[in-house]
């Protein structure tokens, strides 16, 4: 059932009314909700909205999301979630939910009972629970591992607390207490601040002469409340700290009410966040009350109030992070589609679902990633001509389709310097794979080139796929141990540059692709690059079901694929190309060059998230006259959150069309959007076009491709708000 406490509603069966509050939960789980009510109630703490979505018959996260977004009495949102149904419905409404307002999530069943047998390395490193994490990261969402993390998420929420950065200083009476609290710092990744030589300075003067010099700041049993104050606002007005956790525990000469009322007034009007944690019971029960009538939130040990700061600098942390603008869409070869498509229709049309290692890589280089090039042998002299031909030394490889892991079954062979070494180890292979796997087919050898780096890093990119949120992307440490390793970062497609960058620096192999001992640094732009490649492969081939790029070997002069593996499975009749992603990737097909009725031809194309630039210079460029009729008011230029807004679109809720000056291909002239509403059948729109454009028609071309658009994917309104004063429009 739902309740909506401002109005008085409680269709549910939990007892009695919740308080009207900022907070809004929404719960897989009648229990939790239950709980959690009367676990705020006497706290204080109410809510906008509860919602318990039993067994979902109709609606489900995605209706409730797109509502919380935009309704302006919740300005935080809580989820508890045990499983999802629609990936792609629950990531749009999440992602623009979290552009709105915070949005804290619990997920449950991390650690399932079994898993899968998975082909590829890829699928065999890759838990549910990693891809989870990676659609929170995505969305900009935080996500928390228990029911006490999201109850001192709540407690700070309804505080009002809003951190600037992640920088954190530590205030306490007792040495243990504030080593407690530095501990959770650390393992939630929560940097304590260095604090500048001015605020040692007065804490030195206003502390005793045994206080701990440094943070966390101990003020020693016997702090009194000008103590608190004192140091409380030093490090408040600290350049260098984000904010301030006050920690007191009951003590002999403690006046805990006292002291509460210190950190108020020392709170006051600071603009960053000041969490207090009170341990202790009875004797400390005043101060608590004092502290939560500030609004401040309020916690009884240390490691609650950490994660609620934490957490909360992560979500604002994140979203920083999304509105970084990517790198204008450098020029790459396109595709050849038409051959990788080919490829898997062959195989599939064979009843083949896992491609030969040449046809792996011929797949590969159909998207410009380098290879090794290998050439096929069915017996010890073909290997050896074969060989002869590539030039020495060379590495052969058993070919048969039920072999995944040729190493594992003494199927692969190194560095072989002549033909001799050549005939000896193709004859050693066959009995060593046949006594290993006997039920096995062997259809020979691949023989390539031994490909030698003096300073190569063996990496592994690959695809897997996940049930629920569809084609994931991986990236970490390669080589024969990449299972053991677990070194791996994972996206989601379609990626960019930004968040390709993002994911190759998330990992421990990253740290060595910088200058390394006596290695120089690795070409980073290859590496990224076939990151980038490879998510254009997830995109683009749907039938794509796990695919290993393992070793990718990255040094000064670029990247070689070494090996590949691609496993497949037959698209359903029906099923669109981009059905399974969670994000849907930029729409090509609706490029389009148009004729304006002076006979100028101009693309259209659907705005992309590397337009951040050019969009940023369209706005600026605007008359005052015309962005005031755009934006309804005084505008100099967009902040990067509404540049990311503007830029970084859900295709499948909104579009924008972009018309491009035909004269340089780098340069807006006119944009056109329009944004879905809740009620799933009518949209919002708006449309500008610069200065020198207006009279020519592109206003109406715009307009009218964009109405063809929103009229295909189910809108049957368009409106839009004018002022009286725009007679053009």
């Amino acid at each position: 059932g739902l309740m909506r406490p401002p109005i008085g509603l409680n269709a549910t069966f939990a007892r009695g009314n919740a308080l009207p509050g900022s907070l809004a939960l929404v719960a897989q789980s009648g229990a939790v909700c239950t709980a959690m009510l009367d676990w705020a109630t006497p706290m204080g703490i109410g809510f906008s909205s509860v919602v318990s979505l039993g067994g979902s018959s109709d609606l489900d996260f995605g209706e409730v999301l797109d509502y919380l977004a935009t309704d302006p009495a919740t300005r935080q949102i809580l989820l508890y979630i045990e499983g999802i149904r629609d990936g792609r419905r629950f990531m749009g409404s999440l992602r623009a939910a979290a552009r709105a307002k915070p949005v804290i999530v619990m997920k449950v069943g991390r650690h399932p009972m079994g898993s899968r047998a998975a082909v590829s390395h890829t699928g065999a490193i890759v838990g549910r629970d990693d891809v989870f994490e990676a659609v929170m990261r995505r969305a900009g969402a935080v996500r928390v591992q228990s029911a006490g993390e999201l109850i001192a998420c709540a407690l700070a929420l309804a505080s009002g607390i809003r951190p600037v950065g992640d920088r954190l200083a530590v205030v306490t009476n007792g040495g243990g207490p504030g080593v407690m609290a530095a501990d959770r710092a650390a393992d939630l990744g929560v940097p304590l601040a260095t604090l500048g030589e001015g605020t040692l300075a007065r804490l030195q003067a206003a502390l005793p002469a045994n206080w701990s010099h440094g943070n966390p700041v101990d003020l020693i049993g016997d702090a009194d409340p000008a103590r608190y104050r004192a140091a409380i606002r030093a490090c408040l007005e600290d350049p260098g700290v984000d904010g301030v956790i006050a920690i007191l525990s009951p003590q002999a000469m403690t006046d805990a009410n006292a002291a509460g009322l210190a950190v108020v007034e020392a709170a006051a009007g600071a603009g960053k966040p000041v969490i207090a944690c009170w341990m202790g019971g009875e004797s400390v029960a005043e101060g608590r009350l004092t502290l939560q009538a500030a609004h401040i939130a309020t916690y009884a040990l240390p490691e609650a109030a950490v994660e609620a700061f934490g957490h909360l600098a992560q979500y604002y942390r994140n979203q920083r992070l999304l509105i970084e603008a990517p790198p204008p869409l450098a020029y790459r070869d396109a595709p050849d589609l038409d051959v990788a498509r080919a490829i898997v229709a062959a195989a599939l049309a064979e009843g083949r679902t896992v491609l030969g290692a040449s046809e792996s890589k011929d797949l590969l280089v159909a998207f410009r990633i380098p290879v090794a090039r290998a050439l096929p042998a069915s017996n010890a002299d073909e290997a050896v001509a074969v060989a002869a031909s590539l030039g020495y030394p060379v590495v052969i490889k058993v070919r048969s389709p039920d072999i995944t892991h040729k190493s594992d079954a003494g199927g692969v062979r190194l560095g072989l310097p002549d033909a001799p070494a050549v005939r000896a180890a193709f004859d050693q292979m066959m009995r060593d794979v046949g006594r290993a796997r006997p039920e096995a087919r062997l259809d020979g050898v691949s023989v390539e080139r031994m490909v030698s780096s003096e300073h190569g890093r063996e990496l592994m990119v690959g695809v897997t796929t996940d049930e629920v949120f569809g084609p994931v992307i991986t990236f970490g440490a390669g080589g024969i141990a990449v299972e053991v390793l677990h070194d791996r970062a994972i996206g989601l497609p379609p990626l960019n540059a930004a968040l390709v960058a993002d994911m190759v620096s998330s990992t421990r192999v990253a740290r060595m692709l910088g200058t390394f001992r006596h290695l120089p640094a690795v070409d980073r732009a290859a590496v990224e690059g076939a990151v980038l490649r490879v998510s254009e492969m997830a995109c683009e081939l749907p039938e794509i079901l796990e695919l290993d790029v393992n070793p990718l070997l990255a040094d000064e002069n670029g990247v070689l694929a070494l090996d590949a593996r691609v496993v497949l499975r037959a698209r359903p009749a029906g099923e669109s190309r981009h059905a399974r992603l969670a994000i849907p990737p930029y729409p090509a097909h609706l490029e389009r060059v148009e004729t304006l009725r002076g006979g100028e031809r101009v693309q259209v194309r659907p705005i992309r998230p590397e337009d951040a630039r050019t969009e940023a210079a369209f706005v600026e460029g605007l008359s005052v006259e015309s962005r005031r009729m755009r934006f309804h008011g005084a505008l100099r230029g967009l902040t990067p959150a509404a540049l990311a807004r503007f830029t970084q679109i859900d295709y499948d809720r909104e579009m924008a069309l972009v018309a491009i000056d035909p004269a340089d291909g780098s340069r807006q002239i006119g944009v056109a959007r329009y944004v879905r509403l809740p009620d799933g059948v009518s949209c919002e729109f708006a449309v500008v076009v610069g200065a020198e454009w207006q009279g020519r028609g592109l206003g109406r071309c715009l307009m009218e491709r964009l109405a063809a658009i929103a009229r295909e994917r189910g809108l049957r309104r368009m409106q839009g708000y004018v002022l009286t004063a725009n007679r053009a429009m």
